[in-house]
């Protein structure tokens, strides 16, 4: 069997060890593919590549992509062939980042370390996750990973999906409305994929309706809120904080005002590192490739009619 790729052939090490018989052809993500060189799997970027329509001509008959969130991708030039993705692969280092920043929120770090003597010792205001409710907006890979580090707080964990379909976790709520989400939250956090259904999900609407002093967190993609709303939210306190690692647009122009909001806490697009984060991706293929090649089902498919 023929692999065609786009990524370096070195995070494909799991791939040459255990299936010696698949031979791995690396080509440019743009510009022409040399003739005759032909595959049936392509393993692509999340976003595709200029040249993925030559790519499907050259015999592929399944396509994988070495990431999770495939809202850039061009679903049109898969002319019906099917997409997987390596859903779930950076769910643990994403979670732990969302239960860093929620603890950064209520424990008031890094802002309660001194570094002279203060008016006064064992005195101090600090919050806690026991006993908070964090709202999930959306309940994935990634949302039920948070919802099981946020039930190890003692945490109320409540989620907003598309469908009814009950959690993985016993314990978290899942509830019929956003706005029940959004009125009941004191941590608001955005896991749901990026269609064209889900674009300013937290609109002006939303923030209307949120817990007074939410601390909101975004580890989806940035066009989930609409940042307009989100600064009037923040400007008169209904938002308290808000942790990005998403925006919109990516990379953010310089003079951003999210860079300089004293309520904002903003990193870019980093909460999936952590240590081998590249091999967890590479592994995922592996072993999708051993399905496909036994016949069986593709793990991490993407219903390209809902775009996730």
């Amino acid at each position: 069997m023929k692999v065609l790729i786009h990524v370096h052939p070195g995070l494909l090490k799991r791939v040459r060890e255990e299936l010696p018989d698949v031979e791995l052809i690396q080509i440019p993500q743009e510009g022409p593919i040399p003739d005759g060189v032909e595959g049936e799997v392509l393993l692509t970027q999340a976003w595709g590549s200029p040249n993925l329509r030559e790519c499907m001509e050259r015999g592929v008959r399944w396509v994988h992509t070495f990431g999770t969130g495939v809202n850039a991708f061009p679903f049109g030039d898969l002319g019906g062939v099917p997409l997987s993705c390596a859903r779930g692969a950076s769910a643990v280092p994403i979670a732990e980042w969302v239960l860093a920043v929620m603890l950064r929120f209520e424990k008031k770090l890094p802002e309660s370390f001194i570094q002279e003597p203060p008016e006064q010792w064992n005195r101090a205001e600090l919050g806690g996750l026991f006993g908070r409710t964090v709202g999930l907006v959306g309940l994935g890979g990634i949302g039920e990973a948070v919802a099981k580090r946020a039930l190890a707080f003692d945490m109320e964990v409540l989620a907003y999906r598309r469908t009814a379909q009950p959690s993985a976790h016993d314990g978290v709520e899942v509830v019929e409305t956003l706005d029940d989400l959004l009125t009941r939250s004191d941590h608001l956090v955005v896991a749901a994929s990026a269609t064209p259904a889900t674009r300013h999900l937290l609109g002006r609407e939303a923030f209307e309706r949120v817990k007074p002093g939410v601390h909101l967190v975004n580890i989806a993609r940035g066009e989930l809120v609409d940042q307009d709303a989100l600064r009037e939210a923040l400007d008169d306190g209904r938002v308290e904080c808000a942790s990005l690692d998403c925006v919109d647009p990516e990379p953010l122009p310089e003079g951003h005002w999210l860079y300089t909001h004293p309520r904002v806490l903003l990193s870019p697009h980093i909460s999936w590192a952590m240590p081998g984060a590249t091999l967890v991706l590479a592994d995922t293929f592996a072993e999708n490739l051993h399905r496909y090649i036994a016949g069986e089902p593709l793990e991490g498919l993407v219903d390209v009619e809902h775009g996730y």
